[in-house]
């Protein structure tokens, strides 16, 4: 089986995160087998590849793929909590994001998708940069009702993402000069709300580092905090809407309105000084002690994507189903299933386009190609 391509044995193998010895140990073979494998110095025999494929989850028709597999550089992906991702959950990720770019290119080869166009920001604080945005989208000082549409609406791809990298929170990257977004779906929606927005400060105001593999210190994670808060919770609002009196069960009234986690909304009126320290540090205790720093309080929907749903249940109607997309693509269908919100929203479609809208987080704009 000299045809094998070395190289997807190990981007699969990665992509599970599963070591070399791990592997071995499951075949049966030795590490020194594997190595060989990946390096192509030898070949496993049919019997051997259809076991990989089973325990990596992989069509064999994968480790025939002849083109190389697209790469992400070692600082070109912003992720939160660096400094605790181990080597192994980044290189996870990052398979998973190019897993993700596959499946974005197979659905531009047969959609036209909102293009890109982000402005560069980098040159204003986050607070400037959230407001300016706010400002260039049209979004006013309300709240925004669903954060993936709005990305999507803006030619961002949103995908969610994979079991074997529940550790990571969000990351962000550029490919092929489109703007990507993976969210952790296991986190509340809150936070996952929050995870979105610091990604977005990210794409707009670390444009430069990202697409040229700079690294970036904690002071650009808090930076992407800050806008974060600014972006869903505008100063402007937020100070004029604000409770008579700051106690858990007015937050907890007030959370719902802006979409955010308790944590963060206390957080926010604490940084525009609309409460004391004293108010803040009671509030933050009361949190903790309710367990609301982990399972937040009268949680609100989870959001998911639109524009999958939509390419999705289209193609339905053309009678081409997710094992046929995942065929063409050679991957499994629960890889799909894992990236893109596993599908659970259902969408109308008419004719040759599918229905869409504009303005504030609707419906991306998808047409044939």
């Amino acid at each position: 089986m000299s045809n094998i391509n070395p190289s997807q044995i190990t981007f699969a193998r990665v992509r599970r995160r599963w070591s070399k010895a791990q592997l071995a140990k499951e075949l049966g073979v030795s590490s020194r087998s594997i190595q060989n494998y990946e390096s192509g110095a030898s070949a496993p025999e049919s019997e051997t590849l259809a076991k990989i494929a089973k325990l990596l989850n992989f069509p064999q028709q994968f480790f025939f793929i002849e083109e190389s597999m697209p790469t992400i550089g070692e600082h070109a992906a912003s992720f939160r909590k660096l400094s605790k991702m181990t080597e192994a959950m980044k290189n996870c990720a990052h398979h998973a994001g190019i897993m993700g770019f596959r499946i974005n290119e197979w659905i531009e080869s047969k959609f036209n998708l909102p293009e890109a166009n982000l402005p560069d920001l980098s040159d204003l604080p986050p607070e400037v940069a959230a407001a300016t945005l706010r400002r260039m989208w049209g979004l006013g000082n309300a709240p925004i009702p669903n954060m993936v549409h709005l990305l999507e609406s803006k030619g961002i791809r949103v995908f969610s993402l994979v079991e074997e990298v529940l550790e990571v929170d969000a990351f962000c990257v550029w490919h092929d000069g489109k703007p990507f977004i993976f969210l952790n779906t296991m986190k509340s929606a809150e936070r996952s709300r929050f995870d979105a927005a610091h990604e977005l400060g990210h794409l707009v105001r670390d444009l430069y580092s990202m697409q040229h593999g700079e690294s970036r210190g904690p002071e650009m994670e808090q930076d992407a905090n800050a806008f974060a808060a600014a972006f869903l919770m505008p100063e402007e609002s937020v100070v004029a809407y604000k409770p008579p009196v700051f106690t858990l069960k007015y937050l907890i009234e007030y959370k719902h309105f802006w979409g955010v986690s308790l944590a963060a909304l206390a957080y926010r009126y604490h940084t525009l000084k609309q409460m004391t320290e004293w108010t803040y540090r009671s509030l933050c205790i009361e949190i903790a002690r309710n367990g609301y720093r982990t399972n937040e309080p009268e949680p609100m929907e989870r959001e998911s994507s639109q524009l999958f749903s939509k390419v999705f249940d289209f193609l339905r109607l053309k009678k081409m189903g997710r094992s046929q997309i995942a065929e063409n693509l050679m991957i499994s269908v629960d890889e799909i299933n894992a990236l893109t919100f596993k599908l659970t929203q259902l969408y109308v479609v008419s004719g040759e386009n599918i229905v869409s809208g504009e303005g504030r987080g609707e419906a991306p704009k998808l047409r044939l190609v």
